[in-house]
Parts: structure tokens; C-alpha cells; sequence
């Protein structure tokens, strides 16, 4: 049915018109202190958008046959037994594996047996560095056209850490001999952002997607001194990112994050996609009343999904305290595979393109990361800042503003500091430590420390029980 001519009888209201008439049934209110509020991030938001938002903004579009996958997550600390879950899991919907890798004596012709790795993506999160690990693995992928990303990540182990895996001039060369082995490699990513951490230590977004900008850019930088054929063509990239509970402004996180990386790269003169890879934050989870996060996770991968993501790797309801258990991850997995086959979210994952909302907020927090970038980059770049303790103390600032939120319940999280069930009992059901570990030791930077938001007040819940 041709659209034109449809809403010819509607005279256009402009969006004075509306504003207008809002102000005019506030009766007197503010509408400024009524209705537009102001997020962590220094963003305003309004109560109404209109295409007048858009006429002098740039908009974003997701690659033209853009698609996701569902991952499902396996400590690999057993091959044989961790090669069976995950042939398990992709008969039951998982279309991904993200395999975590502990030590060197993983064998991974047992890890990737009778997994068809031309048309499954392997995501892997190394817990060392080793050069011979990666040349069996890549030595045993080479032929068979894997669809691999290795998530090489240096600095975000030194964030994590305080200290390298070994130190800063054999880590980079460990890094340039094992980007020399997969670039041989069709369908390799090498290099892996985990932004993730700086989301669950309490970065506000535009911190988030600066800081990650700014990691990615330490790496590009490195490789164009190294040698310029690195970066000639292409430098394919994964970020790991954390999508909490700000469902529209998660949206357009995600959006801003592809969008700064091509605008980044090409600045190096190649054009070159990112992959995104999408997990719930652990930040809002909560060990009382466990089972909301089942809703908070589910809202999460709908984000991760209309912000563009190529991976979700969903998380248990209940991993801050059990330890893995065949329920919880099936569960997990299901919430995805109910959005992509019962929800028709294939279909979705394009529609936040052209939303009034959404656009702005996705420009406003390119425009802020993007300022923030540059700012990290002029004193220095991302590593001089972490030395300085820059980034560690600016992460602080904003997890204690978020922390104060919470605490006086400007932030609500249902069944922990709101409508709490005083008749809720946890302290036998723990198999894991859900709080932060304090581990005294000597480290080259201040580690960046991630903290659930709940902690404190489950703590002294657990002590009244």
C-alpha cells in the first residue's frame, strides 16, 4: 500500500507546537524540572522527540546483512568434558561457543571435536599468555576454515591484574608473533577489548565506550609502528561489552561503539568492522530475590540485540553464587532463543534505525565519547593514564555516584533495596564468594576492581540471618 498522501488531512505539529502544549497542560509546573531529566552520562532527556532532533544529526546504520548469534559460555578446564557440553549446547540452540582456556595443558583436538568450526564461531579468553598454546590451536584449525576470534586482550589483563602476563616488551611480542600466525588465518580475529570490566567497576557509558576507544586505540597504534602491513587492509577487532538495565541508552551504547570504531580506523587510512560480543552486566545482579534477574537479563539481551550485537552470550540467574548447573544455563540460553525464534528479534535487530530517541542518544554519546577520547589521547594515551591513575579514579567518581543512587533508592532494584522478602534466606545456598576479593599484593597500576551494586547491603543481610 504506497504511504503518500496518508496523513495529508493532519496538519504537521512542529516541535514548539509540542512542547508548547505540554507546558500548557503542566498547569504552572517547570517543564524543565517536571519532565526532562539528566542521566549519569550529562545527557538531558526529554519527553518528547521529533524529526526537528535528527535534521542536523548524523544517523547510524548496521552493516546491511547484520545478524546475531547466541553463545553459550564453558570453562574449558577439562577438554573432553568441555568439548561434550558444547555439543550438547549447540544441539540445544547455541549457534556460539566461548570457550574459557585456564592453562596450557588444554588439548584442543579434544576441545574441538566434531564441532564445525566453519560454521560456528569460537570465541576464546586465554587466562595466560603463551605463544605454543596458540600455535596448536591455530595449527589444528588452519584447514578447516574456522570462524575463530582468539580475544587477545593485554591490557585488559593488566587492568584487571594491575600487572602484564609478563611484562610490557614480551607481552607485545608475543601479541605481534601470534597476529603474524592467525592473520594467515581467514575468518581470525587476534585482538580482543573487554569493555566489560569497565561497566561492571562503575564507568558511566560515555566512559565506557572512551575507555575502549581509547584500549583498541593502544593496540592499533603499537601495530602501525610495528609494521605497517598490519593494519594495511583490515584490523578485525572483538569487543566484549556489558549491557545493563538503561534499556534505550544500552541501545545506543552498543550503536555509538561500531560507530566510533569506523570512524577511528578510519583515521589509519583502512576500513574494518568490529564484533561485538554482548553479556548482562553483573553490576545490577543481585543474590536476594534471585530470580528478577532473570528479567534484568532478559531486557539486557534486547538491548545487546537493537544495539547491533553480533554475539549475546547470556549469563545464569543465579551465577553470582552457584556454581555452574545445567538448569540455570539452559534457562539462560532459552531466554535468548524465545527472543530470536518465538520474538522474531532477526527481524528486529535494524529497528531502532531511524527512532528519534534513539538517534540522539546515539549521537550525543558518540559526540561526548568521542570528546573524552581525545582528551585521553592528548595526555598521552590509554596507558599513560592508567599509570597515572587516571582512568581508576575517574571509574571511582562515577561508581560512587551510581552507589549513592542506589543506596537512597533513586536507583530501584526490586527485592533488594525496594519490596525486599525479609523472610528471604541465602547464606546456606552459597557455593560461590559473591562479593569483592581483597587479595593484597604488588602490582605495576591500581587494578580496576569490579563491584556489584548490592554488595554491601547483602552483606549485612547475610550477618542478620
Amino acid at each position: 500500500m504506497s504511504k503518500s498522501g496518508l496523513f495529508d488531512e493532519f496538519p504537521k505539529v512542529s516541535s514548539k507546537q509540542w512542547k508548547q502544549k505540554i507546558q500548557f497542560d503542566l498547569k504552572g509546573a517547570d517543564y524543565n524540572e517536571t519532565l526532562v531529566w539528566e542521566s549519569l552520562e550529562g545527557i538531558k532527556v526529554k519527553p518528547f522527540y521529533h524529526a526537528e532532533d535528527l535534521e542536523r544529526a548524523k544517523t547510524f546504520k548496521l552493516p546491511k546483512n547484520h545478524d546475531w548469534k547466541i553463545a553459550q559460555a564453558i570453562f574449558a578446564g577439562d577438554s573432553k568434558k568441555a568439548n561434550a557440553k558444547a555439543l550438547n549446547c549447540l544441539q540445544r540452540g547455541a549457534e556460539s561457543i566461548l570457550f574459557t582456556i585456564p592453562n596450557k595443558q588444554v588439548n584442543f583436538e579434544e576441545l574441538l571435536s566434531e564441532i564445525n568450526l566453519e560454521h560456528t564461531q569460537i570465541h576464546f579468553n586465554f587466562q595466560f599468555l603463551d605463544i605454543g598454546s596458540i600455535k596448536k590451536l591455530l595449527a589444528f584449525t588452519v584447514d578447516k576454515k574456522p570462524c575463530i576470534s582468539l580475544n587477545i586482550d593485554l591490557i585488559g589483563n593488566l587492568t584487571k591484574d594491575g600487572n602484564w602476563f609478563h611484562n610490557l616488551e614480551k607481552d607485545h611480542a608475543i601479541l605481534e608473533e601470534i597476529y603474524s600466525l592467525s592473520s594467515k588465518v581467514n575468518g581470525s580475529h587476534t585482538i580482543g577489548v573487554d569493555i566489560s570490566q569497565y561497566q561492571n567497576a562503575g564507568a558511566n557509558m560515555v566512559q565506557q565506550l572512551a575507555y575502549g576507544l581509547a584500549h583498541a586505540n593502544e593496540y592499533l597504534n603499537h601495530f602501525s609502528n610495528v609494521t605497517s602491513s598490519a593494519v594495511e587492509k583490515s584490523f578485525p577487532i572483538s569487543f566484549k561489552v556489558a549491557v545493563s538495565g538503561n534499556y534505550f541508552f544500552e541501545i545506543a551504547k552498543l550503536r555509538a561503539l561500531r560507530w566510533l570504531w569506523r570512524s577511528l580506523v578510519s583515521e589509519y587510512g583502512i576500513e574494518s568492522d568490529c564484533h561485538i560480543l554482548a553479556v548482562p552486566s553483573n553490576r545490577n545482579k543481585t543474590l536476594y530475590d534471585y530470580n528478577v534477574n532473570m528479567l534484568r537479563t532478559t531486557s539486557e539481551c534486547m538491548s545487546a540485540v537493537l544495539g547491533g550485537a553480533d554475539t549475546i552470550c547470556n549469563r545464569s540467574y543465579d551465577a553470582i553464587y552457584h556454581k555452574d548447573n545445567e538448569f540455570g544455563e539452559r534457562i539462560a540460553r532459552n531466554q535468548l532463543l524465545l527472543l530470536k525464534e518465538e520474538s522474531y528479534f532477526t527481524q528486529a535487530s535494524k529497528a531502532a534505525e531511524g527512532t528519534y530517541y534513539i538517534e540522539s542518544l546515539t549521537q550525543q554519546l558518540a559526540e561526548k565519547a568521542l570528546e573524552l577520547f581525545k582528551q585521553i589521547e592528548n595526555s598521552g594515551g590509554f596507558l599513560s593514564e592508567l599509570k597515572k591513575g587516571v582512568i581508576q579514579r575517574k571509574i571511582k567518581e562515577s561508581a560512587h555516584k551510581e552507589q549513592q543512587l542506589f543506596d537512597t533508592k533513586a536507583i530501584v532494584s526490586v527485592g533488594t533495596n525496594t519490596y525486599e522478602n525479609g523472610e528471604d534466606r541465602m547464606k546456606g545456598d552459597l557455593e560461590l564468594y559473591p562479593f569483592v576479593k581483597i587479595q593484597p599484593r604488588k602490582t605495576i597500576i591500581e587494578p580496576i576492581i569490579e563491584r556489584r551494586l548490592a554488595e554491601k547491603l547483602e552483606q549485612k543481610r547475610l550477618e542478620d540471618e
